[in-house]
């Protein structure tokens, strides 16, 4: 299986200026590379074997372009073969109905990364300290944070210069795993229904509390606004700059780290994780709530829920949201209710919820029927979890520390356990 890795470099002033000298030189490159890719007709081969033609053009550029001799070969190459990967992302947007155009020259500020393949970089300890080696350039200091397993490979390592200033390594781990077997039949299974007020409320009677980031969000007003009364292009401009930068690094940060806790208490709590597959590109074009949805980052949790449960042996179902805020879970009838309407009452059957667990339930009830058509010989029962340790709701919250948990009385936490393989169902 292959992982991503990321540390933060701690270079001196010398490197930083290496590091950016590196930098712009694979930006002109890929420039240049853009501008002789123009130049070739369609007809003269497929993607792959137009950009590899300018790829095997840079041993004679280096011959009259002195800068390109003081990076290292691999870096240069991957720099050209982002031609490629760039024109199929745009093909897959047009694919999906958008307007896309060409691709357009790479200004200093929007080129921020360069990536050493296969070799011409590793892990060293040098002066006490942990060092990335990257060759034709320096030793930079790492703070490995976490340790790489030994069995893993390096694959490749990725250099990235964040909008606030900060150097990151990001190493592709490629570790040889064997996949496990399949559970033919999950135990423990939840159906989740995110949302905004609540972020997840789950067929156990769990409810997440969404974060609060309105204090950062001031923050970053603030610094906003001093950074429009700044003149542009100034170096008080550019000071101001980087802490609207730092503002944003914040919140990003602290919404991945409460997506990260919570994908991995579903995926290492559950054997089978159903949750609604929502529209957020269309939810974000509604000329209302948008901040809120875009803040929420469902697509986000979704991706991060799904590459977890397949790292630790969980089935991850993803169930079409149409309808399942307004049919009932227990008889199917479908009731209308405006969004400020947070209870659900069946006026059929005389069903009571919240209007979340009853969607929670929906997906659950709509992914047992997909793994029901999928894998007929998979048993999935909803509503149960192992009770062999119980655990309060304040032991959970010591879990979840960024976020607030609620939980009804009457749920009962098992220990967190470790799974090996995954299977995805999409409708």
């Amino acid at each position: 299986m292959y992982y991503a890795y990321k540390y933060r470099l701690n270079p001196s002033n010398v490197h930083r200026e290496e590091l950016d000298r590196h930098r712009d030189i694979c930006r002109q490159l890929y420039n240049h590379a853009l501008y002789r890719f123009n130049q070739i007709p369609e007809d003269a081969g497929t993607l792959n074997q137009r950009v590899r033609s300018i790829r095997d053009e840079i041993p004679s550029l280096k011959d009259w372009w002195d800068g390109l001799s003081d990076v290292y070969s691999t870096v240069l190459q991957t720099a050209v073969m982002r031609i490629e990967q760039n024109v199929k992302s745009l093909g897959g947007l047009k694919e999906n109905g958008y307007g896309v155009g060409q691709l357009k020259w790479k200004p200093p500020r929007e080129f921020r990364s360069f990536t050493y393949s296969q070799s011409g970089f590793k892990l060293d300890k040098k002066g006490g300290q942990t060092v990335l080696s990257l060759s034709k350039l320096a030793d930079i200091p790492l703070r490995l944070h976490r340790p790489i397993p030994d069995n893993a490979t390096l694959k490749q390592v990725t250099v990235k210069k964040e909008p606030t200033g900060e150097w990151f390594a990001t190493f592709g781990v490629e570790l040889d795993r064997e996949p496990p077997e399949l559970p033919e039949n999950p135990e423990q299974c939840v159906g989740i229904d995110v949302g905004i007020l609540t972020y997840a409320h789950d067929t156990d009677g769990t409810a997440v509390g969404s974060l609060d980031l309105s204090d950062e969000r001031e923050r970053l007003e603030r610094e906003q606004r001093k950074l429009s009364r700044k003149q542009h292009g100034s170096k008080n401009w550019e000071k101001q700059r980087r802490k609207v930068a730092e503002c944003h690094a914040d919140l990003r940060r602290k919404r991945r780290d409460f997506l990260h806790k919570l994908s991995t208490y579903y995926a290492r709590e559950y054997d089978l994780v159903a949750v609604e597959d929502l529209n957020v590109t269309g939810m974000m074009e509604s000329p209302s709530n948008s901040r809120n949805t875009a803040s929420a980052a469902w697509r986000t949790f979704l991706s991060l829920l799904e590459y977890k449960c397949e790292r630790e042996g969980a089935h991850f179902v993803a169930v079409n949201p149409r309808g399942t805020t307004k049919e009932c879970a227990s008889c199917g009838v479908s009731t209308q209710k405006p969004l400020w309407v947070r209870e659900h009452s069946c006026p059929a059957c005389g069903f009571e919820a919240d209007r979340d667990a009853n969607a929670a339930i929906g997906c659950a009830n709509l992914s047992s029927r997909i793994a029901a058509r999928t894998c007929p010989q998979v048993v999935i029962g909803f509503g149960t979890r192992r009770a062999s340790t119980s655990r309060s709701s304040a032991t959970v919250v010591g879990i979840f520390s960024t976020f607030s948990l609620m939980t009804s009385s009457t749920s009962a936490f098992s220990p967190l356990r470790t799974k090996s393989d995954a299977s995805v169902y999409r409708i």
